[in-house]
């Protein structure tokens, strides 16, 4: 294989903690160093907290670093707002403690009571059924015995079995309307992103979307789509995504204010 066609790798981006000094207090973040990044962005990590991406790779370029202290305090009041979230939603997991019989988890943007029961005899495996009720929906999760403290890795097999189910459904529903075919797709727990496409057509998905009501998975699905004729979020790509789901910003800022709650569950971090 030669130089050229040998696959080139991404650089990885650099990370350092720091912290910040705003005028309503200091605030610890992550600084990320990346080649890939064309400009400033900052991200709240329901693991991480606070993410400040700048382009560059082991040096920052002066001027980049000059224009990072102004960037961060003019955007102090949405940094506190989503840290707060991201809080609340850490001490409601905390008090809701581990995913056991009788607890709750959210599926297709509805809360379902989890109900744990032994598997029949002769299962081999463990397994999970959705149930509707009148009175409300539950996750029935069958357990052989080697399982009986695997509840989580059991319902996030299943949850991730059910996201790429979906998921593929929906790229089904919109990628010949919009003219594209994803070369590949992927299913990860990502922490900062609910999708991303790469420039080869691949695509990729968190499978939290599938706790989310469809239409923000739905939505998801669209903006990822769409990147493979058009990448940037200028108007023409707004007005491509708006042909197939016309109510995009309402469950992107859905998505933006549960995403603390929806990356709590099943976390064991």
């Amino acid at each position: 294989m030669t130089d050229r066609e040998r696959p080139q790798r991404r650089p990885t981006p650099v990370e350092e903690p720091i912290t910040i000094d705003l005028p309503g207090g200091p605030v610890d973040a992550i600084l990320r160093r990346s080649p890939r990044a064309r400009r400033l962005r900052l991200t709240v990590d329901a693991r991480r907290g606070l993410i400040v991406t700048v382009p560059g790779g082991r040096r920052v370029d002066p001027r980049v670093a000059e224009a990072l202290g102004p960037f961060v305090r003019e955007r102090e009041r949405w940094i506190r707002r989503h840290l707060a979230a991201v809080d609340r939603a850490r001490d409601e997991a905390a008090a809701r403690g581990p995913v056991a019989d009788g607890g709750t988890i959210p599926y297709r943007g509805e809360p379902h009571r989890v109900r744990v029961v032994p598997a029949a005899p002769r299962a081999r495996r463990s397994s999970v059924a959705r149930v509707g009720g009148d009175a409300e929906d539950e996750m029935v999760v069958s357990l052989v015995a080697r399982d009986a403290d695997r509840i989580t890795d059991v319902l996030d097999g299943w949850l991730r079995a059910r996201a790429r189910r979906t998921i593929e459904a929906a790229i089904g529903r919109h990628a010949a309307a919009l003219g594209v075919a994803p070369a590949a797709v992927s299913i990860r727990d990502q922490r900062t992103r609910w999708g991303s496409a790469s420039r080869s057509g691949r695509l990729s998905f968190s499978w939290r979307l599938v706790l989310a009501p469809p239409e923000a998975l739905e939505t998801v699905v669209v903006h990822e789509l769409a990147h493979l004729r058009i990448f940037g979020h200028g108007p023409g790509f707004w007005d491509l995504v708006a042909t197939r789901a016309p109510d995009h910003r309402r469950w992107r800022r859905w998505l933006r204010d549960h995403s603390a709650e929806l990356h709590a569950v099943l976390s064991t971090e």
